[in-house]
């Protein structure tokens, strides 16, 4: 409170006791009124002695309420002189996770900016080129310029490749104890927005039904868990069975493997790369054709008795074993599938669209037969000789190990299956829009780098029991920003990360303790 002096209209002056909160002024106690320049002075001692006397006998409320206004006044000019420092706010949360598996795994070995932010990119947002630098910009202001990103691409050749392969594998011996162990092969194709063709993007089967657009063949060999070892690129329209084998041999002899078992699907196998795996000393699992074997041993089969979950085995000579397995659940499907093939057919019959161009023995029209008249008509004799093999599924393998442990090496192929679909839907590895060799396989590369990040952050949230997907950290991870403040005097810039309590769950990942630890 103070001693304020009022001019009145009738020229006398009024002595007052007040105080100011929020710029507004109250009056509490009036001293008096004068006219005479003595009379006031002494209006105001009085006002003084008033205040002392307010002061020794005041209720301790008041002192509270004066003080905590004050402080209120303070605390809006802080926060105003705060916020007017903030010089960025980044939305980088993916970023500060994916940078450190980056590092974990070693690939900040590989000291280039623009292949770190092309990687991470492919998780946090999967983008064309162009898209990547707008992302850039507006969430991490950062300039990173189109050409500067396409002349890395030009110069991500076999060495970069070498590199970054190499760092990959010896992660993941670490990871799985030392040794690669089994390795699983699959291949895939990957199309193109384009209607030409040239030496390396051909028109071939499609595995995404994109059979009029020109594609390349990925093949992807991976270790258990799903942690990717190696990759080859090839032509569109090349048989899926010539891809493995090079690539195969190339890690095997650049690694030095010794103990190891290959895993491929039957699809990838004939004659030629079994007795060439068998040349080169590897032990092989691979889908067995049923159907294709001789006759003896396909009567064989088919005489067993049927029982579920139960295999048997069958030596085929030069070290080679026949195995087949029976489950009822598959029987189920066969039939189901076999009978919904059937059913398209007969519809295709009666609306007379069938000719002799569906004789192509792919899929269910293997049982169209075309006869002398050149028409078309549905076998079912082939149809019923197929159903005698619903349930059956056939594995051949070179190796002595049990039967249970060559069923579960070829089931594991599912982990080559969920990479491409990781690739695919999460990194979105494809559609591709380049044309130039050197930046295809420079972009598959980026892919390759970016699947081995994902997988070894799922196995980090699966070792922290966090109990959530990668793709759930990722999207939450969006939501939390970084302030960066610049201290007016020393010019300092100060970051800090602002994690809420919605983050609770995925807090520890932006822990230095956590890294340590995991």
């Amino acid at each position: 409170m103070f001693v304020k002096k009022k001019k009145n209209r009738s020229g006398s002056t009024s002595i007052v006791v007040c105080s100011k909160n929020k710029g507004i002024y109250k009056e509490h106690f009036t001293v008096g009124v004068s006219s005479d320049e003595s009379e006031i002075a002494q209006l105001v001692t009085q006002g003084h002695d008033w205040i002392r006397k307010q002061e020794e006998l005041s209720h301790p409320m008041l002192d509270l309420f004066c003080e905590e206004s004050n402080q209120r006044d303070e605390e809006l000019i802080l926060t105003e002189q705060f916020l007017a420092n903030i010089s960025n706010i980044l939305f980088n949360g993916t970023d500060l996770i994916l940078n450190r598996v980056f590092d974990r795994i070693g690939f900040n070995s590989i000291q280039d900016d623009v292949f770190r932010k092309l990687v991470l990119s492919r998780l946090s947002y999967p983008a064309s080129k162009a898209a990547t630098v707008e992302y850039l910009k507006n969430h991490f202001d950062e300039d990173l310029n189109l050409s500067r990103i396409y002349r890395y691409l030009d110069k991500l050749g076999d060495k970069q490749h070498q590199k970054i392969q190499r760092i990959s594998v010896e992660h993941t011996q670490e990871v799985l104890g030392g040794s690669i162990g089994v390795m699983f092969y699959d291949v895939t194709t990957l199309y193109f927005e384009t209607d030409r063709e040239d030496d390396l993007r051909k028109t071939g089967f499609s595995k995404e039904g994109r059979h009029s657009n020109p594609q390349i063949i990925l093949g992807l060999l991976v270790s258990l868990d799903g942690y990717p070892l190696a990759y080859c690129v090839h032509e569109g329209n090349k048989y899926e069975g010539h891809t493995m084998l090079p690539v195969v041999e190339a890690f095997v002899k650049e690694y030095g493997l010794d103990e190891f078992i290959v895993v491929a699907d039957s699809g990838l196998m004939n004659n030629a790369n079994i007795e060439e795996l068998e040349r080169l000393g590897y032990k092989y699992v691979i889908g067995a054709k049923l159907k294709t074997e001789k006759v003896s041993i396909r009567k064989y089969i088919l005489d067993q008795p049927k029982k579920d979950r139960q295999m048997f085995e069958v030596d085929k000579g030069k070290g080679r074993r026949l195995l087949v397995g029976y489950t009822d659940d598959r029987a189920k499907k066969d039939a189901y599938n076999r009978d919904k093939g059937v059913r398209r057919l007969e519809k295709a019959y009666r609306r007379g669209s069938l000719t002799k161009e569906n004789i192509n023995k792919r899929g269910y029209n293997k049982f169209l037969d075309i006869n002398s008249n050149i028409e078309v008509a549905i076998n079912y004799d082939k149809i019923a000789q197929d159903a005698a093999w619903d349930g059956l599924k056939g594995y051949l393998t070179n190796t002595t190990i049990p039967t249970d442990q060559v069923y579960a090496a070829y089931h594991n192929l599912w982990n080559v299956e969920r990479a491409f679909r990781i690739a695919k839907s999460k990194i979105e590895i494809r559609p591709m829009f380049h044309f130039n060799r050197k930046r295809i396989e420079a972009h598959i590369c980026v892919c390759f780098v970016a699947l081995k990040v994902y997988k070894e952050l799922e196995r980090i949230l699966k070792l922290a029991e966090i109990g959530l997907s990668v793709d759930k950290v990722l999207a939450m991870a969006k939501t939390i920003t970084t302030i960066q403040i610049k201290l007016p005097i020393n010019k300092k810039i100060i970051s800090k990360t602002l994690v809420m309590k919605r983050h609770k769950i995925i807090a520890p990942l932006f822990e230095e303790e956590f890294w340590g630890t995991h």
